[in-house]
Parts: C-alpha cells; sequence; structure tokens
C-alpha cells in the first residue's frame, strides 16, 4: 500500500472512531457559560406607539426620525376604520388603553404616543391621556396635536397653513381645536382623500407642491402637515429650504416631541425642529 492511500485510510478511520464517538457520548456539554445584562436596545429611552390598524406611514417615517443609539420604540395597533369620519374617529377611543397594555407589559416606558391627530381633535387631548394612563399610569404622554402645539412653540411661529388630506368638515373641526388652543390657523388646504388607505399613497410631490404653495400664503410663518399617514418627514428639511419656512407634520412633530419627553435631546438632520429643545 503507499503512503497516500495509507494516509487516506488512516483519516477515514480516525473520522468513524469520532464519529462513533459522537454518537454514543452524544454532543459535548460546555455547561452554564457566564453572561452579563446591559440596558438592552432601549438603555437610553424606551417610547411606546400606538398605531392606527390602517396606517401605513407612521412606523417608516419613526424608524427615519427615532435611530439614536439607545433609544427603541415599540409599537401597536388599534383597530379604526378606512373611512376618517367623526363617528369611526371618536369610536377608537375605548380602544385605545387595551392597545397600549400589549406593549411590552411590565416593563417600563419613558413616553407613549397616540398615533392619529383627527381622532386626538375629536376625543381631546385629556381624554386620549386618560385612556393611555389606565394602562400605563403617569406616564408622560403625547399626540400628534400634542406635540404640533410643542413644536409651534418651539420653533416660534405664529401663523400655520394646515395642509391635510381630510374632509372639510373634519378641517373645520381641526381649525377650531387648533385656534381654541392659541394657534393663528393663516391658511388651511385639503386633498380630500377621506379612505386612509388613500391618503397613504399621496405622493410626496403632491405634498410638497401643496406646501409651497401654502408657504406662499401672506401670513404663514410655517407649514404643518396633518394626519400620520401623509408622507412628509424624510422630507421636511429639504422642503425648508425650499419654501423658506418650517415644515413639519404629524409624525415628524410627534416623533421630536417623544424624544425630548423622554430627556434625548440628540440633534437630528431633519429639519429646524429636530434641532431645537422642548420649552
Amino acid at each position: 500500500m503507499s503512503f497516500d492511500n495509507a494516509m487516506s485510510l488512516n483519516n477515514v478511520m480516525s473520522a468513524n472512531v469520532a464519529a462513533t464517538r459522537l454518537a454514543s457520548s452524544g454532543p459535548i456539554d460546555l455547561g452554564v457559560l457566564p453572561s452579563e445584562l446591559d440596558g438592552g436596545l432601549a438603555s437610553r429611552a424606551a417610547i411606546g406607539l400606538v398605531v392606527l390598524a390602517t396606517d401605513q406611514t407612521l412606523e417608516h417615517e419613526f424608524r427615519a426620525l427615532v435611530r439614536q443609539s439607545g433609544v427603541a420604540f415599540y409599537e401597536s395597533r388599534v383597530f379604526s376604520d378606512n373611512d376618517i369620519t367623526t363617528d369611526t374617529l371618536r369610536a377608537i377611543g375605548p380602544r385605545i388603553a387595551p392597545a397600549v397594555d400589549l406593549i411590552l407589559p411590565s416593563i417600563p416606558l419613558d413616553v407613549v404616543a397616540f398615533g392619529c391627530t383627527s381622532a386626538t381633535m375629536t376625543l381631546g387631548e385629556e381624554a386620549v391621556f386618560a385612556e393611555i394612563r389606565k394602562a400605563r399610569p403617569n406616564v408622560a404622554c403625547t399626540t400628534p396635536v400634542t406635540a404640533a402645539l410643542a413644536a409651534f412653540k418651539a420653533l416660534d411661529v405664529k401663523g400655520i397653513g394646515l395642509l391635510t388630506p381630510y374632509a372639510p368638515q373634519i378641517n373645520e373641526n381641526l381649525v377650531a381645536y387648533f385656534s381654541g388652543r392659541g394657534v393663528d390657523i393663516s391658511a388651511v388646504a385639503t386633498f380630500d382623500r377621506r379612505d386612509d388607505r388613500d391618503a397613504a399613497r399621496i405622493s410626496v410631490t403632491s405634498i410638497e407642491a401643496a406646501a409651497e404653495r401654502m408657504a406662499a400664503t401672506p401670513g404663514v410663518d410655517a407649514v404643518f402637515v396633518s394626519c400620520t399617514s401623509l408622507r412628509i418627514a424624510e422630507a421636511a428639511a429639504g422642503l425648508e429650504q425650499r419654501i423658506g419656512v418650517p415644515v413639519t407634520s404629524s409624525n415628524h412633530a410627534m416623533a421630536w416631541h417623544c424624544l425630548r419627553l423622554a430627556g434625548i435631546n440628540d440633534v437630528v438632520p431633519a429639519g429646524r425642529l429636530f434641532g431645537l429643545p422642548s420649552n
């Protein structure tokens, strides 16, 4: 037998012996290995987020804006109808607390945000907060409306251009809600897309063109794009540069407000608002 053949036979025999040993004795047990626990993904802040069942945009925009190290958001969905009417918005109210209850039970959250502008306006901010706190007593809360009010104050703007996809009646109610809180709505416009599935598909180009037209209206110091379904957060910084006034939206303002309420003051290149603290 040649040397090469002998070596090959020896290798085969060694492999067979090893295989036999493994089959007879099982895997080698290394026992319990040492491990240590760190702060996890949310070592700096944990944000809870209640998202409408029909929403296609909010989570995507939060992923673009809430990306700081040690900060994480966790969401649940709440049933909502596709048609945006006063009645369907009001029906969301009692569903909020059970949805909050599903977010990381027994794990602390720094902030809980409810993601619907028109429902917040219909129910009232305090009613929304009360529902959230049924599941999370004393937690810091925000909504797109709450965040927008905080954003207008931080930006120090007076006249607001309000752009929405809502029916005219809902727009009238939203203008009245903001006006009742001391906000001057200098201009208002709608795409009148009453089905949430359609609102999510309004093109960014359409929104930018409408915002540009609104910014040119006398008395408009900032543009607020209302509705968590509208896609504008990632384009806000560039749009601001082109039209010369601050731009924020339901998702944009709410992401900023969540961060500030949680004590996260990192500057994000997402427009003027994200360089400011919350007053």
